[in-house]
C-alpha cells in the first residue's frame, strides 16, 4: 500500500441490507436497491462517521446499493460520493442471481468456503483477482491523501479480502471474517504497513480508534 508521512485511515463500509441479503447472490446485477432497513442502517452509519472531523473523501462501488449507502455518509461529512470501480462486488459470473440455498448444495461451494484461493466463478472473477483488485484500489485511494480518513463503501467479500491482506491472513481463511451490512471496518495505511483498528463494527464510537 502507498506510504505517506501520516497514516491514511480507511473506513471500509459494507452496503446496507437489501431485499435479497442472505437469500440470493446478487453480484453485479443492476437494479438492486437498499431495503427500508438498509436505508436506516445507512443513516446510522452516516451518523457515526459524521462524528469524525477528518473525513477527506467518500468513495463507493458503482452498484446502486453501495451508492445509496454512501449518499448519507457524504451528506454527513460534507463530501460528495466518488465512484471507484475497484470497490465493486466480486463478479460471480453464472452464479449471479442464484439462491444461496441452491448454491450450498453444489460441490463447488465447499471449495468456495474452504479453498477459495483457487476458485474462479464460472464466467466470472477469481477470488485472488478480487483481492488484488480491492487492495490495488485502496492503494490508489490512500496515495491521493496525506493523513486524515477516507470512506470506501464496498461489499462483504472484497472487504473481507482487504482485511485478510492487511493482517497477513491467507486468502483460504478469509471466509472466517464476518462483515455485516453497514458495518465499519477501519484500517490505517502508513509506510510501515497496514494497521487493522477494528473489523465489522456496528455500534462503537469510531472517534476512539487510533493506532497505538
Amino acid at each position: 500500500m502507498a506510504a505517506s508521512r501520516r497514516p491514511v485511515t480507511v473506513l471500509l463500509v459494507r452496503h446496507g441490507t437489501t431485499a435479497t441479503t442472505g437469500k440470493v447472490l446478487p453480484g453485479r446485477a443492476p437494479g438492486l436497491h437498499l431495503s427500508e432497513a438498509g436505508r436506516a442502517q445507512a443513516e446510522a452509519a452516516a451518523a457515526r462517521i459524521g462524528a469524525l472531523a477528518d473525513v477527506r473523501a467518500v468513495y463507493a462501488s458503482p452498484l446502486e446499493r453501495a451508492q445509496e449507502t454512501a449518499a448519507p455518509i457524504a451528506r454527513a461529512t460534507g463530501r460528495r460520493v466518488r465512484t471507484v470501480g475497484g470497490l465493486n462486488e466480486c463478479d460471480f459470473g453464472a452464479w449471479t442471481g442464484r439462491k444461496l440455498a441452491d448454491l450450498r448444495r453444489l460441490a463447488a461451494w465447499h471449495q468456495v468456503q474452504g479453498v477459495p484461493s483457487g476458485f474462479r466463478f464460472p464466467g466470472g472473477e477469481a477470488f485472488a483477482e478480487m483481492q488484488t483488485r480491492i487492495c490495488g484500489a485502496l492503494g490508489e485511494l490512500t496515495a491521493r491523501h496525506r493523513g486524515g480518513a477516507i470512506v470506501a463503501v464496498s461489499h462483504a467479500d472484497p472487504i473481507k479480502a482487504a482485511v485478510a491482506q492487511a493482517v497477513g491472513t491467507p486468502l483460504d481463511l478469509f471466509q472466517r471474517i464476518v462483515i455485516s451490512p453497514c458495518s465499519v471496518t477501519v484500517i490505517a495505511y502508513a509506510g510501515g504497513g497496514p494497521l487493522v483498528l477494528t473489523v465489522n463494527s456496528t455500534g462503537d464510537d469510531l472517534r476512539s480508534l487510533r493506532p497505538s
